[in-house]
């Protein structure tokens, strides 16, 4: 079994010698044994959790690197009219502390139909979509429900 000692963004996608397919969730961990397509086994073992993207590579102990690839999984593309309906529809999506992929002029999240009749009220125009997911990293100094005003 291969360790893998990095993640890179820029390699030589043909050159790879295995691919693993993985969901938003099993892209971000810290440890964990990986089967590739082709069978290769390698081992992610880094001090903290990491995020891997789609099309992010992971440099292996040999010198050799495996490709990652995002599974598809069902999303919702939501779109609004304009740039300030788009902002005011992430921020409510935001204040629900809901996994977001920005693409281009659109916003990507999980199905939820809760969150989907939400957004509708909103005015959003919905499309479903099987694709890759890759949501915006979470902030670098972690939440912990602390905001400085009571909950009662």
């Amino acid at each position: 079994m291969h360790r893998v000692l990095s993640i890179v963004t820029d390699y030589d996608r043909a050159a790879a010698r295995d691919r693993v397919v993985l969901d938003a969730d099993d892209r971000h961990r810290r440890r964990i044994v990986l089967t590739g397509e082709k069978g290769t086994q390698v081992l992610i073992d880094f001090p903290a959790p990491v995020a891997m993207r789609d099309g992010d590579g992971l440099v292996l102990d040999d010198g050799s690197i495996i490709a990652i690839a995002g599974a598809p999984e069902p999303l919702v593309e939501i779109a609004a009219p304009n740039a300030f309906e788009t902002v005011r529809l992430a921020w409510h999506l935001g204040n629900r502390h809901t996994d977001v992929q920005i693409v281009g002029a659109k916003v990507r999240i999980r199905r939820d139909h809760v969150l989907e009749e939400m957004l509708r009220g909103l005015g959003a125009h919905l499309t479903p979509v099987e694709a890759a997911f890759d949501p915006e990293p979470a902030s670098p100094h972690g939440h912990d429900h602390q905001h400085g005003h009571g909950h009662g």
